[in-house]
């Protein structure tokens, strides 16, 4: 993770990619749920799952969305937008890659960034446009010190 913090420090640039990957366990379903209270038998019941067609029970689409904010978490990126498109279900055991292209930084850093999730066959199964505030002088600064400091990173 600190790999993203460096380039953040380094100054971001349009055009750069960040990427994370992660994958998606039962238990990390089941967590999700219990956090926000989305019960989806979508989640939970292999009947109502393969009521939809489905091959097996799906993640929740907000807990696969939320792999971005691990690189804005890096980023130290203040998010004023997040609009997602679901492709694809995400299955308990997937890997998911999620990478990051900044797309416009302007002069006050305010940013947008494009988002694609792909699975570990490649498919694309989840599509993202973020908008936000990256770091100025000052917070990379910070960052830079928080690294530097072994702090939590």
């Amino acid at each position: 993770m600190s790999q993203i913090r460096n380039q953040t420090i380094q100054g971001l640039t349009v055009g750069e990619t960040l990427t994370v990957s992660r994958k998606f366990t039962e238990r990390d379903m089941i967590t999700f749920a219990e956090i926000t209270r989305d019960y989806n038998p979508i989640h939970f019941d292999e009947r109502f799952a393969a009521a939809k067609n489905l091959k097996g029970r799906i993640c929740h689409g907000l807990l696969v969305g939320s792999l971005l904010t691990e690189i804005g978490g890096q980023i130290g990126w203040l998010a004023s937008e997040m609009n997602f498109r679901f492709k694809k279900p995400v299955y308990f055991g997937d890997t998911i890659e999620c990478s990051l292209v900044i797309t416009k930084i302007d002069d006050r850093n305010r940013a947008r960034a494009e988002v694609i999730y792909r699975n570990q066959d490649g498919i694309v199964v989840l599509e993202a446009e973020l908008a936000g505030v990256l770091p100025g002088d000052l917070e990379r600064k910070v960052l830079d010190s928080i690294l530097a400091g072994g702090e939590r990173n």
